[in-house]
This record gives structure tokens, C-alpha cells and sequence, in this order.
């Protein structure tokens, strides 16, 4: 049931489902002052939540910063959290998103020397498709990126971020690996991850990748011209700050 109601939730918290519904009521509402309302409320939203440098500042107060490579000290294991991937059916191989970017950080941190080993934990996202496990189709990137099939865990049931500590933590108690640990995955998703690592009992180390907010810019552009892009990031942000207030408020982080 949880699992449902965090699919239809990230459609009813999109802002470009809000933006379209007040386009639509300026248009068919017959009630002029509601039509007018509706509409410089649209035209509102579409400025605000496309400005790319209004984006960045919300995103920098949000996200968990990065660590540089001296900053750390070395850990048995590097966990890193799945959501990074789709299979593609037709072509019989994984197609990845942005989030990629936790796994090919994970090996370099592996080939480093600053973690030993890799537990991916990460299983079926999907309602219609919930075999596509992420863990069990990059079970082979990991080995194709020369990864010792010793040196790696896979987790392939988790669903969410809750299911990700639980079940990562069972993983490593039935391997009995020690710690300590260090927690890689997104720094917009850190926050709600350090909580459900915290909750279950497993103290972890932030890593985080793939930054939304990079150096702050002043550029024309940057600073003005509507970008679309922004949109859809905005999407992400706020359903990852519902996602945190949601678990905090049932017990899950």
C-alpha cells in the first residue's frame, strides 16, 4: 500500500501538474476573477519553478555536500543505493539515468583503495514490472568493470529507501561484514537515506554524488531565461523532501 501511494504521489506533487491545472481553469472557469486568479498564478509557477539559479539556491540548502578524496578515511565497505537504471526489454540491456553516477563513483572509490567492498542495494522499482530487479541485470556491470565477484554484494528486493537500510543491514549480518561503512548515493537523497541507515541501526558515512547545486553563478542566462530542465529537477527535489517529511512522520527515518 505505501509503495502505491508514493507512485500516485509523485504525480499529484509535480509542479508541472499544478501549472497546467491553473492553465486550464484561466481557460474553461467561468468565473472571471477565478479565471484571471488561475492564470498570473500559472504564469507564476512557470517562472519560478523554470529559473535555474532559484532552483540551485534551493537545491544547495537541501542537499548533503560532497567529500573530497582527502577528507576520507578508509572504509570496508562503500553501500550504494539503486534507482540509477531501467531494463530495456527490446535491447536486453540496462538504460541509466543520471543517478548512474553513485555506481561509477563507487568503483572509483574501489579502485582507489578507499573502500574494500560494494553492496548494491536496490530491487524492483516498478508496479508493472516488479521482476526487473536493478541489483540481479548490473550484478554483470559490476564484473564487467573488473570488480572481483568477491569484493561486491548484491540486494535485489528493496523497493524503497526505507527497504534499502533493512535489507542492506540483514545482507551484511548474514555475510558478516564489518564496518565501518560508507553510505553513496545521491546528495539530493542523502538526508532521507542517513535517517532510514540511522533508524535501522547501521551508522554510515555520507558519501554524496551526482550535486544538482554546483558553484553559484551569476550568468544572464542562468539568472533569466526560463529553462525547462529546471522544471523536472524541481519535480525530484520536492519529491524528495515529501519523501523525508513522509518518513519521518511514520517512523522511518
Amino acid at each position: 500500500m505505501f509503495f502505491l501511494f508514493s507512485k500516485l504521489l509523485v504525480f499529484i506533487i509535480n509542479p508541472l501538474i499544478w501549472i497546467v491545472t491553473l492553465f486550464f481553469v484561466s481557460i474553461y472557469s467561468k468565473n472571471e476573477k477565478r479565471r484571471k486568479k488561475s492564470f498570473f498564478w500559472a504564469l507564476g509557477f512557470l517562472l519560478f519553478f523554470s529559473n535555474s539559479f532559484v532552483f540551485d539556491e534551493f537545491s544547495r540548502a537541501w542537499e548533503v555536500p560532497a567529500t573530497k578524496y582527502e577528507n576520507l578515511q578508509k572504509f570496508d565497505v562503500g553501500i550504494v543505493l539503486g534507482g540509477m537504471s531501467v531494463y530495456d526489454q527490446d535491447f536486453q540491456r540496462p538504460q541509466f539515468y543520471r543517478g548512474v553516477d553513485r555506481l561509477i563513483q563507487a568503483v572509483e572509490l574501489y579502485k582507489l583503495g578507499i573502500i574494500k567492498k560494494i553492496v548494491f542495494t536496490g530491487g524492483s522499482g516498478r508496479i508493472l514490472h516488479p521482476d526487473m530487479k536493478e541489483g540481479v541485470y548490473l550484478k554483470r556491470y559490476l564484473l564487467f568493470m573488473g570488480i572481483p565477484e568477491k569484493d561486491f554484494f548484491v540486494e535485489s528486493e528493496s523497493q524503497n529507501t526505507r527497504e534499502n537500510a533493512l535489507f542492506t543491514k540483514k545482507l551484511i549480518e548474514e555475510k558478516k561484514v564489518k564496518g565501518p561503512f560508507l553510505l553513496i548515493t545521491s546528495a539530493f537523497h542523502m538526508r532521507r537515506s542517513l535517517n532510514c541507515f540511522r533508524v535501522v541501526g547501521l551508522k554510515v558515512t555520507p558519501y554524496s554524488t551526482d550535486r544538482y547545486a554546483g558553484p553559484r553563478k551569476f550568468e544572464f542566462d542562468h539568472l533569466f531565461i526560463p529553462n525547462t530542465s529546471s522544471i523536472n529537477d524541481w519535480n525530484t527535489l520536492i519529491h524528495e523532501v515529501v519523501g523525508y517529511i513522509t518518513y519521518k512522520i511514520i517512523g522511518y527515518g
